[in-house]
């Protein structure tokens, strides 16, 4: 390497360090704060020093826009034309040649070309841009190329950039690699924070704010919203508001068309307000900017990987997200950048974002790494490993797909999936669709589940045919009218994107020389079921926009969709965040559709509440979601007994035959015994061996009214030998004689003494208080009057004689003369009935 090093960007600072590791083949990572000109200051210069060897150099990027903006910048630089020697690919457009020397490609584009090609023939280096966004397309990409480079490519050079992330974890995975750090300068930004949270919308409360902005600074002025219907929302709000002239209006999301975002991006004289999602955050330049309102919100997509759905929330961005969109305002002079929320909320923010592994779905990797001959997802190279609920949702969808087989390897289906730019369920809608030479509107299908949505809210309920009862159908139908007539209720810049997206899926597919039928709305609807199997629901009720959906999750059809009718139905669009899942797209389906290998016919019991008892049902299941079901006889079975003496169990008390307490008291007896004499060998009557016996007693029963009636005594006191029941009833007896000549029971009760009721004129003759329990236990008495009321509770008979007997003989005599009420009752003659004796 000769020649003096430019220093027009600040990177350049460290750049002698970084060529100097590429060309000894060590892998750099190298960390810039946003503004130093990573993006488009390394890449040429390894061009220029020519450090990489012979092949292409591949810029990935983690968006289409950060893509094309990339290549427009560096091809300036180089003073060349896009697609001469530097190039872009991004799904659906691609502008490059063999001798195309820079290629900026998004991440997924990357992915694509390691399936195909895994030595990455022609490529001598790869670098990843802003790696601090953590995709999971770019852990996976990562790994890949950590294998590619260890097991067959060695000399491949690796950069890793990134303007936040701290270096050394990835240099510790990458094992040989070399962290390089950039001070950059950047200009300086003032941050000011909202005294307060505000409860205003987000339009509003940028309103209100533009006109201080405005007037802080001259430039360009840069609004970070969470999606494109706060978009849409501030610009109504803005364009109705007295700032409207002051500055020209534009939006910045993802799904626009290259040409709209290149208008945004290109220099301008005019003052403007950008309206941007987060796709402005990072890896883009828009020359101008001074000036940058954050609503600190962005929309986050996660995948719950209990249910297999997504779920769209509003969350609150990480400190490092917020010091990316700052940084926005600092790239060609001093800036300043107001923050929608107060400085005390934002410490308590996340430092940094999750990685999306954690919280996406992981389908689409697992399919690209079975492709690859991966079969142990775990045993792969991650910087972060997916969680295992993650990697088993996508093993199940997969399987379901019939992508990759029961031992995870790819099958030829699954082949044919990968090679498409989709997502797997959508790659398997196109090709399903083939079969049935239904590819073009399969294709517009899927574009339209992947771009931007071209129907205008106002014209929504529009239908041009209800009776297809299906919402994507619909939407279809509507944009090949659009084709043919220029339908005004369809937004014409989205709906040309969409149709030029669903040209190129297309193009990928090749059509059959025979189909197996012609193409009709039944056919699309049969494609769409084969790609979302596990997203079939069945309505609760006949009508009913509430239903159940494989897997147990309760859906919501909103109130748009037109598939009002029909028992089953695909939830095509669906956001799982709340209690139940909202459907904004379905479609409705045909039972005898359904993959016959994925149904099953079984006879299974369940215990009815309201008649007591076990009954069964034949049902028909699709994968867990049943189809329907028939009454049929319930025959006594172990499974039909276990449900039994589940539900027994729990309402015991209310099995045994009206006014018959025996088995109860014996139970109380033997528990009483086996907690004060514990060391007898006695067998506790605890809960697992009161269960064992119901269980016992359910083999051949299967209602509660036939174990009301069961021999329980018999099976309880069969537990027990003879001597161990004649212990029992020695020291825990069920009655005990008292001096009248009466039996009188003994209650006994968990952590309760035992005792008894007994009339007082019984007792006479009685010294002291009966004892059980090998003598340890006293009874308590419960000493009724002639009334049958308890006069005195004691333990203590004696003393109650001695005591407390005369006070009470005293009130109960002159009450009820005719009864006995001896002066001595130790001495006194008992009677049954309380009356005197006969002299």
């Amino acid at each position: 390497m000769t020649g003096d090093l430019p220093d027009d960007l600040p990177v350049f600072d460290c750049l002698s360090e970084i060529l100097q590791a590429v060309a000894a083949n060590i892998p750099v990572v190298l960390k810039a704060p946003p503004g130093a000109g990573k993006t488009t200051g390394v890449p040429p210069e390894l061009i220029r020093h020519q450090v990489t060897g012979e092949g292409q150099i591949l810029l990935i990027q983690p968006r289409r826009l950060a893509a094309r903006a990339a290549a427009s910048q560096l091809a300036h630089r180089l003073q060349t034309s896009v697609g001469q020697r530097v190039g872009y690919h991004v799904r659906f457009d691609k502008k490059f040649s063999d001798n195309t020397e820079l290629i900026a490609m998004t991440t997924g584009m990357l992915l694509r070309r390691l399936t195909i090609d895994p030595l990455l023939e022609n490529v001598s280096c790869v670098i990843l841009d802003e790696f601090h966004e953590r995709s999971l397309e770019i852990d996976l990409a990562l790994g890949m190329l950590q294998r590619v480079r260890l097991a067959l490519r060695p000399e491949l050079k690796l950069v890793v950039m990134s303007a936040t992330l701290d270096p050394e974890p990835i240099v510790s995975f990458l094992g040989d690699a070399q962290a390089v750090t950039s001070l950059g300068r950047s200009f300086p930004v003032r941050i000011e924070h909202t005294a307060a949270s505000s409860r205003d919308r987000i339009g509003d409360q940028v309103v209100s704010i533009l006109p201080k902005v405005l007037s802080a600074t001259p430039g360009h002025v840069l609004v970070f919203l969470p999606g494109v219907g706060e978009i849409r929302w501030t610009r109504r709000a803005i364009e109705s508001s007295r700032i409207r002239n002051e500055a020209e209006l534009y939006d910045l999301y993802g799904s626009m068309s290259p040409k709209d975002q290149d208008l945004v991006l290109q220099r301008s004289t005019t003052r403007k307000i950008i309206l941007a999602t987060n796709v402005a955050e990072t890896s883009i330049t828009i020359e101008g900017v001074t000036a940058v309102v954050d609503s600190g919100l962005a929309r986050v997509l996660s995948f719950d990987s209990q249910v297999g759905l997504p779920k769209l929330q509003l969350e609150p961005i990480s400190q490092a997200s917020a010091q990316q969109r700052a940084g926005r305002a600092g790239r060609t002079q001093p800036g300043i950048c107001y923050r929608l929320w107060p400085e005390v909320s934002h410490r308590a923010r996340r430092s940094v974002d999750l990685p999306e592994i954690q919280r996406a779905d992981f389908s689409g990797a697992m399919l690209t790494l079975a492709a690859w001959g991966e079969r142990d997802v775990f045993d792969f190279p991650w910087l972060t490993p997916p969680t295992l609920d993650a990697v088993e949702a996508a093993r199940l969808l997969l399987r379901r797909l019939d992508a990759i087989d029961d031992q995870d390897l790819i099958t030829d289906l699954g082949k044919q999936m990968i090679a498409l730019p989709l997502h797997p369920r959508l790659s398997r809608l196109v090709i399903e669709a083939a079969r049935y030479d239904d590819i073009d509107r399969a294709s517009i299908a899927a574009a339209l589940l992947t771009e931007r949505d071209p129907f205008r809210e106002s014209h929504f309920s529009q239908t041009i045919n209800s009776d297809q009862a299906c919402d994507l159908l619909e939407r279809v139908d509507r944009l090949q009218n659009f084709q043919r007539n220029n339908d005004s209720s369809v937004n014409a810049i989205a709906a040309r994107e969409v149709l030029r997206a669903a040209d190129q899926i297309a193009r990928l597919i090749d059509r059959p020389q025979r189909a197996m039928s012609s193409a009709s709305d039944e056919t699309f609807k049969r494609a769409l079921l084969a790609a979302y199997p596990d997203r079939l629901a069945r309505r609760r009720r006949p009508g009913d926009d509430r239903g159940v959906m494989v897997g147990g999750r309760g859906v919501k059809i909103e109130s748009q969709s037109i598939c009002r009718d029909g028992e089953l139905f695909l939830c095509l669009d669906v956001d799982s965040g709340g209690t139940e899942a909202k459907v904004r797209m379905a479609s409705a389906i045909d039972e005898s559709w359904l993959d016959a290998r994925r149904i099953r016919t079984v006879d299974e019991p369940f215990f009815h509440p309201t008649l007591q008892s076990v009954v069964a049902r034949r049902r028909r299941y699709f994968e867990d979601l049943m189809l329907n079901e028939s009454p049929i006889a319930c025959q006594p079975t172990a499974e039909t007994a276990k449900l039994l003496a589940d539900q027994a169990f729990a309402n015991l008390g209310n099995l045994f035959p009206s006014g018959d307490t025996e088995v109860s008291r014996f139970i109380e007896r033997v528990r009483f015994l086996t907690t004060n004499l514990p060391q007898s060998d006695l067998l506790p009557l605890d809960d697992d061996a009161v269960k064992a016996v119901l269980l016992e007693l359910c083999q051949t029963r299967t209602s509660f009214s036939e174990l009301r009636t069961a021999p329980w005594i018999d099976y309880l006191r069969g537990l027990y030998d003879y001597e161990k029941l004649q212990w029992i009833d020695q020291h825990a007896p069920a009655k005990i004689k008292v001096p009248s000549g009466n039996s009188i029971a003994i209650h006994y009760g968990d952590g309760k003494r035992p005792w008894m009721e007994v009339k007082i004129q019984e007792l006479f003759g009685w010294k002291t208080t009966p004892r059980i329990a090998a003598g340890r236990v006293a009874i308590q008495l419960h000493l009724l009057g002639p009334n049958h009321r308890p006069q005195q509770i004691t333990e203590d008979l004696e003393n109650f004689w001695k005591e407390t007997y005369t006070v009470v003989r005293k009130e109960l005599k002159r009450r009820y003369p005719r009864h006995h009420w001896p002066d001595d009752p130790t001495t006194a003659s008992a009677t049954p009935r309380g009356l005197k004796p006969r002299e």
